[in-house]
């Protein structure tokens, strides 16, 4: 009975991993669309994002009928007008909302780089803590590339750093695929 339980664990993870293996193999290479179309890509990014904002606020519209205060009503009435807002501006100015976006990724990784050397200095006796450093220099790096060519890093920036995530995505999701593929060394104890 043992037995029969680990052919089928094996079978059903080997067909899981032809999907996963198809989905891994489909975002490197929309990751290397991503990379070499960066302003479409950034683009497409933008219009995503303007989307989402524009559903938050669509949300916070209809917490208002929720809420059972006046300042609660008054203060998801203004959530939503501002996130509709934002919504509405990068959904009709993609340009202007890929501009905005870049700024705040730049902004954004000179406090993480901030954030991760205090990390570093707080563990800097651990074993490993250097990659943290490490990690805090290259981001700092990042945000010293971005920052130094705002404006006009905005066509490259988000398109470039969806492209590499998807690829070290999709190269994760099909070394994954592999190893659930391949049937275990290890055979359970039988007692």
């Amino acid at each position: 009975m043992l037995g029969m339980q680990n052919d089928m664990s094996v079978n059903t993870g080997r067909s899981g991993s032809g999907w996963s293996k198809a989905l891994g193999i489909l975002m490197v290479i929309c990751g290397i669309l991503a990379i070499a179309l960066p302003l479409a890509s950034s683009i497409g990014v933008v219009l995503v994002v303007g989307w989402l904002i524009l559903l938050v606020g669509v949300w916070h519209l209809i917490f208002v009928f929720h809420s059972h205060s006046f300042g609660g009503v008054l203060w998801q009435l203004l959530l939503a007008v501002v996130y509709g807002f934002a919504g509405v501006y990068m959904l009709m100015h993609p340009l202007l909302g890929l501009v905005t976006l870049t700024f705040v990724i730049a902004v954004f990784l000179f406090i993480e780089a901030g954030i991760e050397t205090a990390l570093y200095f707080t563990i800097r006796r651990k074993t490993n803590a250097g990659w943290v450093l490490f990690d805090a220099i290259i981001t700092l790096i990042l945000a010293i590339m971005i920052w130094s060519q705002w404006p006009s890093s905005s066509g490259w920036v988000l398109g470039m750093l969806v492209g590499i995530s998807l690829i070290f995505s999709g190269i994760s999701r099909l070394s994954l695929s592999a190893a659930t593929r391949r049937p275990s060394l290890m055979t359970p104890a039988t007692g």
